[in-house]
């Protein structure tokens, strides 16, 4: 007896907290006027001295361009390209991009061998043109047939792909004369020099 009273009690009280539907509750839309604040505005301006961490910072990763509307021709700082960075670019570029790029880069990869458009390769003269920005904008934006991957790869491996692409570039065009002698050596028995 006395545990059916509490649990009637404690209905009670439950039934009662939720006599108001949650999409009903009382709230301010954003930048709807309040008469709770002496400005008559429902958001409020962040204290003094409070350090904004986060979003800021990630807005900034996310432009391509200079403030000259120049695409950038270095991912923006606080990137550091190292070997680590550039080995991440090769993974994530294996994975998103050689797909319909391959992994040379030429536009040959393998949904393209299934019957697929093939996309320009990244060795044409206006694409060895272009500098790291022009990919990463393309990456998160997309270009012509290709959707943008802004939802689907962070920020950061988009600069990494970006970077790894301008890699891929001076790979397959290396000027000759920044060959080791070895590597000429063996161009000139192959007749590639």
């Amino acid at each position: 007896m006395k545990v059916t009273g509490v649990l009637l009690g404690f209905s009670a009280l439950i039934l009662w907290g939720c006599r108001q539907d949650m999409h009903d509750m009382p709230r301010y839309e954003p930048l709807e006027a309040s008469k709770a604040f002496a400005d008559g505005r429902s958001a409020r301006e962040l204290p003094e001295g409070v350090i904004y961490f986060g979003k800021l910072e990630k807005e900034k990763l996310e432009k391509s361009v200079d403030e000259n509307g120049n695409f950038l021709t270095n991912p923006p700082q606080p990137i550091k390209v190292d070997r680590e960075f550039l080995e991440r670019g090769m993974e994530r570029y294996n994975i998103y991009c050689s797909p319909c790029h391959g992994r040379l880069g030429d536009g040959l990869g393998m949904v393209v061998r299934r019957g697929f458009k093939r996309p320009a390769s990244f060795h044409e003269d206006r694409l060895k043109q272009q500098p790291v920005g022009y990919f990463f904008d393309v990456i998160t934006n997309g270009f012509g047939l290709m959707s943008s991957y802004k939802k689907m790869i962070p920020v950061e491996d988009r600069w990494a792909i970006a970077t790894f692409v301008k890699v891929l570039q001076f790979s397959q065009n290396v000027p000759y004369e920044l060959l080791t002698e070895e590597e000429k050596k063996s161009l000139d028995t192959q007749g590639g020099g």
